[in-house]
């Protein structure tokens, strides 16, 4: 697993949810600019995603077992989208708080996926 790719992705997943969480202080629903912050977090997720399959393709071996590795390297590619998509549904101040927790729920899943892989 790519260390400074599972960082990158942490750290822009906890600033996600600073700024979605800021907006739900404010009473703002999402933005388009918040979506555009979103899109750059699921690409991230994406390319985690990739690397984490190329290398089990290669025959590396997470510690804990592949069938978990995965199910969380899936979980953390949906987490993002599906959030942003609830908030579409929700035009009020808890669709940014919405996304503000699954972008908490994704930082916390990359430090999951660190620990399964064996760091």
């Amino acid at each position: 697993m790519l260390v400074a790719l599972t960082v990158a992705l942490s750290v822009a997943a906890l600033a996600l949810a600073a700024w979605c969480g800021f907006a739900a202080y404010r009473d703002q629903p999402t933005k388009d600019w918040h979506f555009i912050a979103m899109a750059v977090v699921s690409v991230l997720a994406l390319a985690q995603l990739v690397v984490g399959i190329v290398q089990l393709a290669r025959g590396e071996e997470p510690a804990q077992g592949k069938t978990l590795f995965i199910a969380y390297l899936l979980g953390s590619f949906a987490t993002v989208p599906a959030a942003a998509f609830l908030s579409l549904a929700e035009r009020t101040r808890w669709g940014s708080a919405t996304v503000a927790a699954g972008a908490v729920v994704l930082a916390v899943l990359e430090v999951r996926l660190y620990d399964i892989w064996g760091g």
